[in-house]
């Protein structure tokens, strides 16, 4: 058996700009996704999955990746659990030319499903990496990171970047510029997340985006301003400037919101930071709800969030500087 884990990641600035081109820069943040997985002798892929926002199941199914288990649970959080996983084994049976392996998969998480926290990113390359390593191969983390944004670019039908598997695959801070991805340098920041304990459709806020910045010049305007303010803020993350890095949160919460993917308990969060001293707040990931991170070194923000109705956790989250572990 072998074991595999890789962390979720916030961003700074950039997510839906990223989408069209635009600069974006994630971190990585030490909330993990860890997969176990172990060769069958059949063909068969067995999924475990715990801590997945969900009370945990189990499906078991042959005969290709193709296919949908009969079980007793919604489809959605079916397709959240599994949709990657099949994708990622795909991945694993083409780079190790097994085409016929079989694999217990357990899959085991601190990250939130669907709010902004990286969690299939994190569950992908997690997957790829124990699966191929149990089959003899070792990925560089390159490739690592290739085969897993090429499953989220099949998962998501065109709509992914390379950002959040390439965060979640090399750690620390990065830049993504459409193909170009790169590790940059950052200060250890003061994060600070609340989740209001929800998700939002990643495909339809993407697809909403696409539809108002065809629609309107000035929400492509929008969407290149986005693009602009992340320029800014490599500057500032180069000069460690944690005041200014807040300032442009700041900017990017309110185009974010002019694109209409945030919510009322995302915007809640992020008044209630700011009006708790934060340097800066936003929501982070497609939106619509789950998470907002804040800038505030201490215990301000903390506090008001923990006291907000409609938050529903609140942590401080330290900076993942390894990305994929190998663990067994």
């Amino acid at each position: 058996m072998t074991r595999s884990s890789a962390p979720g990641k916030i961003y700074l600035f950039g997510e839906h700009a990223v989408v069209y081109g635009e600069p974006a820069v994630p971190c990585a943040i030490e909330r993990r996704a860890r997969v176990d997985v172990e060769r069958r002798e059949d063909s068969k892929l067995r999924v475990r999955a715990e801590d997945l926002s969900l009370d945990g199941f189990t499906v078991e199914y042959g005969g290709g990746t193709d296919g949908r288990p009969d079980i007793d649970v919604p489809n959605e959080l079916v397709e959240a659990a599994m949709g990657y996983v099949d994708g990622a084994i795909e991945q694993v049976r083409e780079v190790t030319g097994e085409s016929e392996a079989g694999f217990d998969v357990t899959i085991e998480s601190d990250i939130p499903l669907g709010a902004g926290l990286g969690s299939s990113a994190a569950v992908v390359v997690a997957a790829i990496d124990a699966a191929t390593r149990e089959l003899g191969v070792t990925l560089s983390t390159d490739e690592l990171a290739e085969r897993a944004y090429q499953t989220e670019l099949d998962v998501q039908e065109g709509q992914a970047s390379r950002a959040d598997t390439f965060c979640s695959a090399t750690g620390g801070a990065v830049r993504v510029e459409g193909s170009d991805c790169q590790s940059i340098t950052a200060p250890d920041l003061p994060l600070v997340i609340g989740f209001d304990g929800g998700a939002g459709d990643t495909g339809a806020l993407v697809a909403g985006v696409r539809s108002l910045r065809s629609e309107y010049d000035f929400a492509a305007e929008t969407v290149s301003s986005i693009g602009d303010i992340v320029r800014r803020g490599e500057t500032a993350l180069e000069n460690a400037d944690v005041e200014e890095l807040g300032r442009l949160m700041n900017f990017t919460h309110g185009l974010l919101s002019a694109l209409g993917v945030s919510s009322r308990s995302l915007d809640s969060m992020v008044w209630a930071a700011r009006e708790a001293g934060a340097h800066g707040a936003k929501l982070t990931g497609a939106g619509g709800g789950g998470c907002i991170v804040a800038l505030d070194p201490t215990p301000e923000t903390e506090t008001a969030l923990r006291y907000l109705p409609g938050c529903e956790e609140v942590f401080r989250a330290e900076m993942a500087e390894e990305g994929v572990r190998r663990l067994e």
